[in-house]
């Protein structure tokens, strides 16, 4: 099983095979609805689909609310095991970052049943189901199709304090921004599917829990926050300052890096949504001098990437600030 390259199997990897930003928003503008309310039971809607957040929340009461959400992705590693963990610590980061806790999860899988061995596909859940107990979150079945292209991830509930959340429209000039990963998961993730080179910082970072900097942004008193996925950094970070109506200036000095990214940047392991998520950002971004491998770091595509929160996080890097945007303003400075 360990001579299987499984990212030879999918034409992209992790959530750099995300359909690109402006081509989603396009897709699903108009289907944001005024949310609906029930007459009887009082629930409503917290955070919907308006402003992109990373999962939904509807109020139950005054003092609980329901996190849902589901995440998977084509293999981003060759190890089965490994991309059964990243997968599952991909999809529970989005309950972390909307401040919530994962309480349940049920299996997506897909797999080329024909051409892979389902021992493989074994290993995958294997993964999963060990981070997701790590987690503390059960995982109770789920649904299984036979497709040309392994595909792997979860949909998860959890629960929330509706006057605890995290989300993306908090956003408030002022407030610094903090980082709690480093960058430089997808060009090196890019590097290893091309050569089978393997990076243990990434699959380290991938796999470590968003849980403590979740529950350290919400004592600090966070109000906003989103994971670092596939859209980059400088993607939801533009979803940010954008929900909030402010600009977001990023210090490109105090973003940190995994050793060996900018090493990749050089070589050319750039994936296709790393430059389509450049692409989206630039017109509404001012760049000053920063040069193009620093901007396609700062876009790269991250898989199960750390929590980008507006507050100071202990241990985490400030790495920039919100401010006012001035009339006509970009949303996006980087200096």
């Amino acid at each position: 099983m360990t001579s299987v390259r499984l990212t030879r199997y999918a034409h992209g990897g992790g959530c750099a095979c995300k359909i690109p930003p402006g081509e989603l928003e396009s897709m699903v503008a108009g289907l944001a609805v005024a949310p609906l309310r029930g007459a009887a039971t009082g629930h409503g809607l917290l955070i919907g689909l308006e402003d992109g957040d990373d999962a939904a929340v509807l109020s139950l009461d005054g003092d609980r609310a329901v996190v849902s959400t589901v995440d998977f992705f084509t293999p981003v590693v060759d190890d089965p095991y490994d991309w059964g963990r990243i997968a599952a610590a991909n999809a529970l980061s989005d309950v972390y970052a909307v401040g919530g806790r994962p309480l349940m999860a049920v299996n997506l899988l897909g797999w080329p049943r024909d051409t892979l061995p389902m021992e493989l596909a074994r290993e995958v859940l294997r993964g999963g189901h060990d981070v997701a107990a790590r987690a503390g979150c059960h995982v109770a079945g789920g649904h299984s199709i036979d497709d040309p292209e392994p595909k792997y991830g979860m949909a998860v509930t959890g629960i929330a304090d509706p006057a605890r959340l995290l989300r993306l429209d908090a956003a408030r000039p002022g407030t610094p921004l903090s980082l709690t990963k480093p960058l430089g998961i997808g060009v090196l993730n890019t590097r290893h599917k091309a050569t089978g080179e393997l990076f243990p910082q990434a699959i380290a970072a991938m796999t470590t829990l968003n849980a403590d900097a979740a529950q350290l942004a919400l004592e600090a008193g966070a109000q906003a926050a989103t994971d670092v996925t596939g859209f980059g950094l400088l993607g939801h970070l533009y979803k940010m300052a954008r929900a909030g109506g402010v600009t977001a200036v990023v210090d490109a000095a105090a973003v940190p890096y995994l050793d060996g990214a900018r090493e990749a940047v050089r070589d050319g392991f750039v994936s296709g949504g790393t430059r389509r998520n450049l692409a989206w950002v630039t017109p509404h971004t001012d760049f000053g001098r920063i040069a193009e491998p620093e901007r396609l770091l700062l876009a790269d595509a991250q898989t199960s990437g750390g929590l980008l929160v507006a507050g100071e996080v202990p241990g985490a890097p400030v790495i920039g600030e919100l401010v006012a945007r001035p009339a006509g303003g970009p949303a996006l400075v980087v200096r």
